[in-house]
């Protein structure tokens, strides 16, 4: 016999948090399922901590509003809940004059989804802002920044918290089963029968989904990040021309200050976190497209992540998929689908959304 329960959040990622943390402050009996024993673990802790502006994205897509609607949100929370967070601001260059269509592009989309002009930069200026790096010319990105991504997750702990929910972890969802009232979901020991079911289960959510005859398929791509060792010779975000499967490796500061590089795309079948699958040479190759003063014996390995891929290598990447009841068919249940860059940017604009395709106020 399966307990009741109002609202179940399948995994303590930053989304998963997010929606928790909205759910709560609407009113509703909130319980996360986390199946490790710590807040965002995976995908969440793993990335660039970039607040992203929402550039690159289709016109009309979820990515592009769920960005630029989130990084209003993100910034707002920031201030209001002391979490660590630095309006950088971002520079995307071209190395060659072929690439300058491309910045062009950027600057276009950016007008359409929101974000506001990118002001061109010439040589000299892009010289004036990053002394060290080599472009025949860029766009800047104002409202890019960087967050102390575990102290925004901290934050939403807390006020889920305070408004009355509760996170279990060690807590493993193993199936899941659709039921005359809603979705019973059970773990290793026991079921609860849930009125509302989050699948945020990040890069599982495509199998979770699929136990309810939905979904879609997931797919694994790897990311490695090098920090640079000594001071770093960088005041902004750098990026490149964003490659297929990612954004290029770019050059990020964490809070610290410390430069990062990273990610690279390396696809793969399974979560593997391992650091052996990097190709250093391309990896250096890549940076020093743009920072040819590169010393590759000051890169050292940090860390990698996995991204939530909905579709495969060699094909455009998808956008995020918020499949809520209308589309699947269940009452009660939303999954959270291919929720990648920009996810941790987007978080609490997602969670706006299920409240809305949930019907909550």
């Amino acid at each position: 016999m399966a307990e009741r329960c109002d609202a179940v959040v399948i995994g303590a990622g930053v989304v998963g948090l997010a929606v928790a943390r909205a759910l709560a402050r609407a009113g509703r009996d909130v319980l996360i399922l986390e199946r490790h024993d710590v807040i965002g673990s995976e995908t969440s802790s793993r990335n660039s901590e970039v607040i992203h502006a929402g550039i690159y994205y289709p016109t009309g897509s979820m990515k592009a509003a769920m960005c630029v609607r989130g990084k209003a949100l993100l910034y707002e929370h920031c201030r209001t809940h002391n979490v660590p967070h630095k309006r950088l601001g971002k520079v995307i260059v071209a190395t060659t004059e072929e690439q300058f269509a491309v910045l062009e592009d950027y600057r276009r989309q950016a007008r359409i989804n929101g974000v506001g002009d990118l002001p061109w930069l010439t040589r000299d200026d892009v010289l004036a802002l990053e002394p060290e790096v080599d472009a025949l010319a860029g766009v800047y990105s104002p409202s890019t920044g960087i967050i102390d991504s575990h102290g925004f997750m901290v934050s939403l702990v807390g006020d889920i918290e305070a408004a009355g929910g509760m996170i279990a972890f060690l807590t493993e969802v193993t199936d899941l089963e659709r039921t005359s009232s809603g979705v019973r979901v059970h773990c290793h020991d026991f079921a609860l029968d849930a009125d509302l079911v989050i699948n945020a289960a990040g890069l599982w959510a495509p199998a979770m989904a699929a136990r309810l005859g939905g979904g879609r398929r997931g797919y694994f791509a790897k990311g490695h990040y090098f920090t640079l060792s000594g001071a770093s010779p960088f005041t902004h975000l750098v990026y490149p021309i964003a490659e297929a499967g990612g954004l290029g490796v770019h050059v990020t500061l964490d809070m610290g200050g410390q430069a990062k590089f990273g990610p690279d795309v390396v696809w793969q079948d399974d979560d593997d976190y391992s650091f052996d699958s990097v190709d250093i040479e391309r990896f250096v190759a890549a940076i020093r497209r743009y920072y040819p003063g590169l010393d590759p014996s000051r890169l050292n390995p940090g860390y990698t992540g996995v991204r939530p891929k909905l579709a495969p290598a060699g094909e455009p990447a998808a956008d995020f998929v918020v499949d809520g009841p209308a589309d699947n068919g269940v009452p009660g249940l939303v999954n959270l689908l291919g929720i990648e860059s920009p996810g941790l940017t987007s978080s609490l604009a997602i969670a706006e959304h299920v409240l809305t395709l949930l019907e909550i106020a």
